[in-house]
């Protein structure tokens, strides 16, 4: 029962923990002066993948490696699947040319960076340095890029909202900060505990439980943020969040996480021949799907949807050693992914004959 409680108080510390960072960092930054596409593809950025990056950090540190991966990884297909797919199923959601010519390759790119240097079976520490490293370089490319931008451009990323009266002053926002990292590190010290007692007492290893249940706890602001965007109409904020905050958790968490980590990273032979596969795949379907439709369809959503919840069956069967784990992979790879695929052509294709008449 304690161990219960802990998770669920650490669950609600990262996102309430997000929510003061996002809020505290945003109207600092632009107290001074930032532009508001700075402000949402860095500080918003990193504020909803913050709980990651704490769990990571926190995992690592404590010998945890299995769950440092599996958090990044399965809050990577969560954030395109589960997020992106509840987001369409409240409106369609549009897609920012930006994105497509610039946010996406890089998260495939880094998507694809971080698989190749599993394949050795570890991320070292000077692989993680070099992680952050393209990070750090990334946010400059950001900022300077910002500067040349017309407004036009900045204005696809919408006006930043209103300051109310009681945190317009800088002393309040530094604060909110400040309350905002100390809910998110003690949040994460919970949700690890937790989740390590949890993975021991149902015999289910720390891997699994990252993919899943801690996946989708730290990405609540992700879910909030996209879906809440969704509803009020900014439909492009929904995507970018997703996308922003990927390239985030790729190269900040697990960047961060292998720094700190004693001997580095050790990648578990599940994740190496199964899982990092799905997120580079997940990330490489994104660009022709968004190319070809600047939009993501209620049905698609749909689709989403489906796919992430065929993965979360995929890994409960294969943890628990079921007999069923063929039929299910005989269904999906013969049946379930050439059906979804050959109707993303056809409607795809129907839908551009339609534009040209």
């Amino acid at each position: 029962m304690t161990q219960l409680f802990l998770f669920a108080a650490g669950l609600i510390a990262l996102t309430a923990g997000a929510e003061l960072l996002v809020r505290g960092a945003s109207r600092l930054a632009l107290s001074f002066g930032l532009s508001p596409l700075v402000v949402g593809l860095t500080i918003v950025a990193f504020g909803t993948s913050a709980p990651e990056i704490a769990v990571a950090i926190k995992a690592a540190w404590a010998g945890q490696s299995d769950l440092t991966i599996g958090n990044v990884v399965g809050s990577n297909i969560c954030n395109i699947l589960l997020i992106l797919g509840l987001g369409a199923l409240v409106a369609p959601l549009s897609v920012v040319g930006q994105v497509v010519r610039q946010e996406v390759p890089v998260m495939i790119a880094a998507s694809a960076l971080v698989v190749g240097l599993a394949l050795n079976g570890a991320i070292g520490r000077l692989e993680g340095a070099l992680l952050f490293a393209l990070l750090v370089i990334y946010l400059i490319f950001i900022v300077r890029q910002s500067r040349r931008a017309s407004r036009a451009e900045q204005a696809d990323y919408g006006d930043a909202p209103p300051q109310a009266r009681w945190d317009r002053h800088w002393s309040v926002q530094l604060a909110l900060v400040a309350g905002g990292l100390i809910l998110l590190v003690t949040g994460a010290e919970w949700l690890v505990q937790a989740a390590v007692f949890f993975a021991r007492w149902l015999g289910v290893d720390d891997l699994v439980i990252g993919l899943t249940v801690v996946a989708i706890g730290t990405s609540l602001p992700e879910i909030a943020t996209s879906v809440l965007a969704a509803w009020r109409g900014e439909r492009d904020l929904a995507v970018g969040n997703a996308v922003g905050s990927n390239i985030f958790n790729l190269l900040g968490c697990l960047g961060l996480g292998a720094m700190f980590s004693p001997d580095g990273l050790p990648i578990a032979a599940a994740a190496l021949d199964f899982d990092l596969w799905v997120m580079l795949a997940v990330a490489v379907a994104c660009l022709p799907i968004f190319l070809a439709r600047k939009r993501i369809a209620r049905w698609e959503g749909v689709v989403f949807l489906a796919y992430y919840a065929a993965y979360v069956v995929y890994l409960v069967l294969d943890a628990s050693g079921s007999g069923m784990l063929k039929t299910f992979n005989v269904a999906m790879l013969g049946f379930a992914i050439p059906l979804s695929l050959l109707t993303l052509v056809v409607l795809t294709l129907r839908q551009r004959r339609a534009s040209r008449g």
